[in-house]
């Protein structure tokens, strides 16, 4: 697929910390309870960290216990949706659709939620824009 924004492996690896380049390029998954992002309620815009791409606007954040970020729905067109059969089970992998980075998985087990759905990101892939204008905070 060809994206908006494409960069070659080198420039990838260049711009991202070796931490961002495994998740966000390799489909890695950051250990659970760690990312800066993870339980925070600063209100503003969720980006995706290699393209800065707008995914989620904290309004639709929640605390779902699982360890990283959740959200029930993403900013309009910003996800694309990759079937992911691997460690044995089916899940949905999301990724950005700017870039094609990853960004974690989507699961229907939202509870309470408006949509049903419960977005879990990995928080090294994502950058938040607070509205007071304080300044970006990377997770």
């Amino acid at each position: 697929m060809a994206y908006e924004v494409e960069k070659t492996d080198e420039e990838w690896r260049a711009e991202l910390s070796p931490e961002e380049y495994q998740v966000l390029r390799k489909a890695g998954t950051e250990r659970a309870f760690v990312g800066k992002l993870t339980d925070t309620e600063t209100k503003g815009v969720y980006s995706c960290k290699a393209c800065h791409a707008k995914l989620f606007e904290s309004d639709t954040k929640f605390h779902s216990g699982c360890g990283w970020p959740s959200f029930y729905q993403p900013i309009t067109d910003t996800i694309e949706y990759i079937d992911d059969s691997t460690l044995g089970m089916k899940r949905t992998e999301v990724r950005c659709s700017n870039c094609g980075s990853h960004l974690g998985h989507v699961f229907p087990d939202g509870y309470g939620t408006p949509t049903g759905d419960r977005y879990c990101i990995n928080s090294v892939s994502l950058t938040l824009e607070p509205v007071d204008g304080s300044g970006p905070v990377a997770g």
